[in-house]
């Protein structure tokens, strides 16, 4: 169920972190936010309605122990959610761990800079990517997927 011309159904959509049947979660590569992750479904649709009710338990589900691994590792100020679509209607979240010393903080990621990037920290939160990656995969991974 690809669309021609939709860069989520052509590409991963940034590093390949986890798949199943219904959807992906990559890690996306967004300089000054190293703990920026989406919730990729994987049939094209636009909106979240367009999902059946189980499609979207489990999605949220999901979209829950993204956070849920997020916080244990990271212990962020704040978790982000969202899911625009407004550039890429194909339906994925946004789960981003949000820091009070990062480039935009308390602004969203798309805003504009308030301050200068943080190198130490980035590099702090960067080095522990790959186990939360793995901690992710487990707790995706025990998710009952039965539809």
């Amino acid at each position: 169920m690809a669309q021609a011309g939709c860069t989520l159904c052509a590409t991963e959509g940034g590093i390949p972190v986890f798949r199943c049947a219904q959807f992906r979660v990559i890690r996306a590569e967004e300089a000054g936010f190293p703990a920026f992750y989406r919730l990729i479904w994987h049939a094209h649709v636009a909106e979240f309605s367009d999902l059946s009710p189980a499609e979207r338990s489990l999605c949220m589900e999901a979209v829950a122990c993204l956070e849920i691994e997020l916080r244990r590792a990271l212990q962020p100020t704040k978790i982000n959610l969202a899911a625009l679509g407004n550039m890429v209607p194909h339906l994925h979240w946004h789960v981003i761990a949000r820091f009070d010393w990062d480039t935009h903080f308390p602004a969203p990621v798309w805003a504009p800079a308030v301050r200068e990037a943080d190198a130490p920290a980035l590099a702090a939160v960067t080095q522990q990517l790959l186990a939360l990656d793995d901690a992710i995969v487990r707790s995706l991974a025990a998710m009952p997927k039965a539809m």
